[in-house]
């Protein structure tokens, strides 16, 4: 059983629009809301939100088209996408983790054996900003893996004006990362993740 099966908060969230009928047939019609892992095949939808997000902020993207590929068939488990109308509107991308703090290499690896979980990329699409859609996804992402029996904590870095966000999700600041791009620097941010018995005891998972 995939970690997203055993998770009733995290199954794809079917909201459908009202039914219609034409001829005696039910039209066929797409979930109108849904929350799911992604796969390799959604890569291409994902740079395209990321690129549109990042590049006009900071002239670069957190990941380019070829590693969203590499994390998405390696730990696909560790992503969730938001789709409206099956379309993804909103995403988050993640790896594992084996040391204290982020380096360098924590930028394209993912550590099997890790229990943190470095948060790549946190987007939402342009013409769904401004809705609470990027804390919505945040939260329902670390309840998620509150019931993961291998994660004990999230870390990601971001930039200074994006501190006050992430705070609001409940991470706390661990000071300037040492992870660099460019002339760009961090802030490195945890989220303590509680282990799998104690949420198997307090919330069916």
């Amino acid at each position: 059983m995939s970690a997203l099966s055993a998770l009733p908060f995290l199954k794809p969230v079917h909201l459908r629009s009202p039914r219609s009928s034409f001829g005696g047939q039910r039209r066929h019609t797409l979930p109108a809301s849904e929350f799911r892992c992604l796969s390799p095949e959604d890569a291409v939808s994902v740079f395209e939100i990321e690129r549109e997000a990042f590049i006009s902020v900071s002239g670069d993207c957190p990941l380019h088209l070829d590693e969203i590929r590499h994390f998405l068939n390696l730990c696909p488990e560790l992503s969730l996408g938001w789709f409206e109308e099956g379309r993804l509107v909103a995403f988050i991308i993640g790896s594992l983790w084996d040391q204290e703090r982020l380096s360098q290499a924590a930028l394209t690896l993912h550590k099997p054996r890790g229990t943190a979980v470095h948060i790549h990329v946190l987007a939402v699409h342009r013409t769904f900003r401004q809705q609470g859609k990027g804390s919505i996804l945040m939260w329902r992402y670390l309840q998620y893996l509150r019931c993961l029996p291998f994660a004990r904590r999230a870390l990601l870095m971001c930039e200074d004006f994006l501190v006050p966000f992430y705070q609001k999700c409940g991470f706390e600041a661990l000071g300037p990362c040492e992870v660099t791009v460019g002339e760009l620097a961090f802030i490195e941010m945890q989220h303590p993740v509680r282990g799998h018995a104690f949420m198997r005891r307090n919330s069916g998972c």
